[in-house]
Parts: C-alpha cells; sequence; structure tokens
C-alpha cells in the first residue's frame, strides 16, 4: 500500500500530544464539528493524544461537550503499574484561579485516554496557550475564523513564520503597520508559547485544519520555534519522504520523469532542506556517478515546497551543493530543466546558460528528444 502525505504526518504525531484550540463559535456550523471529529479521530486511531480545548462553552451547558461536539467516549486504558486514576470521565473543567489544580486534572485524564475535551468560560486561546507551554505539547494548533495571517494588501496566506520574526512583528507598531493590530494579542500567545520551548504553533480555521496537519502546503500560517533553514545530507530514514516529493514534483511537470532506479540515485546524492526540526521544505541532488570522467557534477531533482518559497530554499539548496561539489574538486556542475520558472530561478543564482554540448555527453543519453528541444542548460565553473 503507498505510503502518503497523510501517513508521514500521523507517523510523526504518533505518541506525542497535540492541543486543539477553538471558540464555540468558530465550532458552531456541523460541518465544521465534523470535520473537528474526523481529524482527532485520525490522530487518537494513530496513537496520538490530543487535548481539545473548547472557549466559551458557558454556552454548551446543559448538552454534553462530548455530545455537542460529536466525539465518541474515549476509552480509558491504565498504563502498566501506574496508579489507579481518580477521574471517570474524559472532561475537564479549566479554571484561570487554579490552573495547577486544573492541569493535574487534565494529566489525570490524558494519561488513560487519547483525548480529553477542556472547557474554558472565555476564550480558548489563552487557556490553551498555558496548557502548551506548561505541559511543552509537539503542537499547539489555533483554530480561528480568521484563519493564518495574511500578507499587508494581500489575500495570500502568509504560510510560515519563524520565532525571530515574529519578535520582530511584536515590535511597537509593527502589526499595526501590517494591518496585523486585531490579532497583536494572539501573536503575543504565540510568542509566549514558542519562548516556553513548544516546537511548532499552527493557525488555521477549522476547515483548513486537515490540509493544516496533514498536507505539504498546509492552509493557514504555521509558526516555528527555531529561526533557521539546514540543508543536510539525506539520511536513509528520509527515503520515503523525498520518494513522494519527487513524485509530487513528476506529476507537476517541474520534476522530470524517472525510473526507480534513477530516483534511488537522486536518494544517495540527496540534500534536504529542513525549516524547525520536522518540516522539509525543499530537496536537491547532486549527482556524479555518470559524469566522473567529466569532473562534472549534475544539480538533479531541485524541488521546493510551495509553502516555504519565500525562505529561498532553492537558493539554499543549490549554494550547499555547489559548496560540495568544490569540496569533492569537480571542475564543473551543472543543470537542465524544461521549466521556464527554474531557468529564470538558475540565472538569478549565476549559472550561466549554456549549449547542449557544454555538458557531458552522458547527460543526453536515452534522453527524450521532445524534451531535450524545450531544456535549458546551465553550468557554473568551479
Amino acid at each position: 500500500m503507498a505510503f502518503t502525505e497523510k501517513d508521514f504526518y500521523l507517523d510523526e504525531f504518533h505518541d506525542r500530544t497535540l492541543v486543539l484550540a477553538a471558540d464555540r463559535r468558530a465550532l458552531q456550523a456541523a460541518t465544521a464539528r465534523r470535520r473537528l471529529r474526523a481529524v482527532v479521530g485520525e490522530l487518537t486511531r494513530h496513537g496520538s493524544r490530543v487535548l481539545v480545548v473548547v472557549g466559551a462553552a458557558r454556552a454548551s451547558r446543559g448538552v454534553s461537550p462530548r455530545r455537542w461536539l460529536g466525539l465518541p467516549l474515549s476509552r480509558a486504558r491504565r498504563p502498566a503499574g501506574a496508579p489507579t486514576t481518580r477521574r471517570r470521565g474524559d472532561t475537564v473543567a479549566w479554571r484561570d484561579d487554579d490552573q495547577e489544580a486544573s492541569l493535574v486534572d487534565l494529566w489525570e485524564t490524558i494519561r488513560v485516554r487519547p483525548s480529553c475535551v477542556v472547557l474554558c468560560d472565555d476564550l480558548a486561546a489563552p487557556p490553551a496557550c498555558r496548557i502548551a507551554e506548561r505541559l511543552r505539547v509537539h503542537k499547539l494548533v489555533l483554530l480561528d475564523k480568521a484563519g493564518g495571517l495574511r500578507e499587508p494588501n494581500s489575500c495570500r496566506v502568509l504560510s510560515f513564520l519563524d520565532h525571530p520574526t515574529l519578535d520582530v512583528l511584536l515590535e511597537a507598531g509593527e502589526a499595526e503597520f501590517h494591518g496585523l493590530s486585531h490579532r497583536r494579542a494572539l501573536l503575543g500567545e504565540i510568542d509566549r508559547v514558542l519562548e516556553a520551548g513548544v516546537g511548532s504553533v499552527n493557525l488555521c480555521t477549522v476547515d483548513g485544519l486537515s490540509r493544516e496537519l496533514f498536507t505539504y502546503e498546509g492552509s493557514g500560517t504555521l509558526f516555528t520555534r527555531d529561526d533557521y533553514c539546514r540543508v543536510e545530507r539525506l539520511s536513509i530514514d528520509d527515503f520515503h519522504e523525498v520518494e513522494r516529493l519527487v513524485a509530487r514534483g513528476q506529476r507537476e511537470g517541474l520534476l522530470k520523469p524517472r525510473s526507480s532506479a534513477e530516483v534511488a540515485q537522486l536518494l544517495l546524492g540527496g540534500f534536504g532542506a529542513w525549516i524547525g526540526r520536522q518540516h522539509l521544505a525543499g530537496i536537491g541532488a547532486l549527482c556524479t556517478e555518470p559524469y566522473l570522467a567529466d569532473r562534472a557534477g549534475e544539480i538533479a531533482g531541485l524541488y521546493t515546497m510551495t509553502r516555504f518559497r519565500g525562505e529561498r530554499i532553492g537558493r539554499r539548496l543549490v549554494r550547499r551543493i555547489v559548496t560540495e561539489a568544490r569540496a569533492m574538486h569537480l571542475a564543473f556542475v551543472f543543470a537542465v530543466t524544461t521549466n521556464d520558472e527554474a531557468a529564470r530561478f538558475f540565472r538569478a543564482e549565476g549559472l550561466r546558460s549554456v549549449s547542449a554540448r557544454a555538458v557531458p555527453a552522458k547527460k543526453w543519453q536515452g534522453y527524450d528528444p521532445a524534451r531535450r528541444k524545450r531544456a535549458h542548460v546551465f553550468r557554473v565553473d568551479l
């Protein structure tokens, strides 16, 4: 059975704790509750622990929160050797005036059940943030009707923000300048959570929750604690995920079709660019084996996720590959693409346009003739 994007993220979340927080108004529609229920179900079935924080819960009194949300009562399980818990249900009432007691109640629930509903009298975000920072959960997801942040004077969602950039945005007047004055308090909460050690925070709508958690594109804004993009050689544990990215690039026409053996060569010579601790943002490879006689290397399989293109991931990958080629004492590296956007990228990175004869003849052995006619060829001498 094929290993999907969703499988990758479900594996990442296995045996991890996630906090999902929404106010009652964001869950008013039955379709919103159904989407939340589906995501919680998938997470818990695959071994995640999920804390669902519901704000303005006062309005739902008289009706079981589980029944209103449509969440089934999660089955209790007692860890071997653990003392008997004193709680029977899986719902906790958050008390701002006694947060420690609330956290104890929450732990006594989640230690024996895969999910727990936390009810708040006011907005969900502040209690969810206190829970996330005190327990240092794997991920906090804030579900908001407005969704992720938007770029100034644009309807385009700002898909990624690291902690240092968020700190700048929170400086005096910056949020207001970017039209985010109404979300300053929320951004302050997110900043505090990242400072406390939570790895990442997602801000999205309920409708976009599944896409945000289980796909590469996402639907909202991802905030990460780490302020860098690291580019490293791929390890065998990365290969499955990289294969999926290569297949995606081939479907989009950005990468040429490759056999499984050719993809394996990409993996063995590949580099990955990671944002934060676990978000693979782009891939690229330095292929040298066919071109040893020419002391040449090919930049191949370069592909970056749309969500992270603003981070100049392609540039980081190319520079890392060129650095590696110099360390190997190659004479030159080259790149071939049929995509006009990719061609503009290589020109911007200082690779010069050359004829097909300026790269090793082995490059063109078995190459599709129709594709070769459309190919842009680039080279940089080392």
